[in-house]
């Protein structure tokens, strides 16, 4: 994949999603002792990153794509947004999620005119149905992370970045199926030799951390997380999100469930934003493993604020009292 598509997907999708701020905090700043920039992708209409990639993707469906509808597997943002852009261009969609989903993002779904359908208890079952879907009523599949066009609408994010932060010295953001960080460092590797990119994921079922370690994509169990929408496979037959991620990202990073809920405490107490664990995982980076960043210029993207609120709760109580 080159860089090309995602400049491309940035004048594709402009207009139909936001071009989201880039805002330095001086409190996050101050408490890691680095230059901290948060890229509110919580600021899309669905409150997630996802609408970038699934816009570019969804816009250029052939008619007989739009007549026979579009199926997915979702962890929650993913399948919001493919039914915000489906409920724009009048095409049906179906969202297949397991039953880890949490209910408030399946809600939000379902209000979107999606129709929903729960299958077990991993990404990797409702990919199955979405797959039978695609085989039997002839609809398109749009895989989360696994698409040419997903990878470059998410990569948009990257250009922005560079855009307003042409300096910048370290992207953190979310690893699950490798779609967003991919497409990040194409696009900031692009524009700049020195940016380094950092993925984080939970420290349990961390499918694409596990697969880097095999040297080949690895099924792993799912696990319940603060960080939910990093959950899910990378599918054994990866082609796309496996190479770019072994290609561009510096270094993967672990994190706790704790230090996940630190994060989002964190985020919360400086800025007042209520943030997934998934936007917060780059701050739990930083904390866990005490990361030596003095003088650099960070920037977190926060990925989606589609938290419930018992969980955000739970997750500031916790929060709250690591480290004291």
């Amino acid at each position: 994949m080159e860089a090309q598509a995602i400049f491309a997907a940035k004048k594709a999708i402009n207009g139909l999603v936001s071009r989201t701020p880039l805002l330095y905090s001086p409190l996050l700043s101050q408490q890691y002792q680095c230059e901290i920039w948060l890229k509110l992708e919580t600021l899309q209409p669905i409150g997630a990153f996802k609408l970038r990639g699934a816009t570019h993707a969804m816009n250029k469906l052939t008619d007989e794509q739009k007549r026979h509808g579009v199926v997915t597997c979702s962890t929650g943002n993913h399948g919001r947004a493919v039914a915000y852009a489906g409920q724009r261009l009048g095409v049906r969609t179906v969202i297949c999620m397991s039953n880890l989903v949490p209910k408030n993002k399946v809600d939000a779904i379902k209000a979107l005119g999606a129709e929903v359908r729960i299958v077990g208890q991993a990404q990797d079952d409702a990919e199955r149905e979405a797959l039978r879907l695609t085989e039997q009523e002839s609809m398109t599949y749009l895989s989360p992370f696994e698409h040419p066009d997903i990878i470059a609408g998410q990569g948009t994010i990257g250009l922005e970045i560079l855009e307003d932060l042409p300096d910048v010295d370290v992207i953190f953001a979310g690893l699950s199926g490798g779609g967003l960080i991919g497409g990040i460092g194409l696009a900031a590797k692009s524009n700049s030799s020195s940016v380094k990119v950092y993925g984080v994921s939970m420290d349990k079922g961390a499918a694409m951390v596990e697969s880097l370690k095999a040297g080949k994509p690895v099924q792993v169990q799912e696990y319940e997380s603060f960080a939910d929408s990093l959950g899910g496979g990378i599918g054994l037959d990866n082609r796309y999100t496996f190479n770019l991620v072994q290609q561009v990202m510096d270094q993967a990073f672990l994190v706790g469930e704790e230090n996940i809920a630190k994060g989002m405490a964190d985020i919360f107490d400086a800025e007042n934003f209520a943030v997934e664990g998934a936007a917060a995982v780059g701050l739990a980076a930083i904390h866990q493993h005490q990361l030596d960043l003095q003088g650099k210029k960070v920037v977190l993207v926060m990925s989606g604020k589609n938290v419930s609120s018992d969980t955000f709760e739970t997750a500031l109580r916790i929060g709250r009292q690591v480290g004291k």
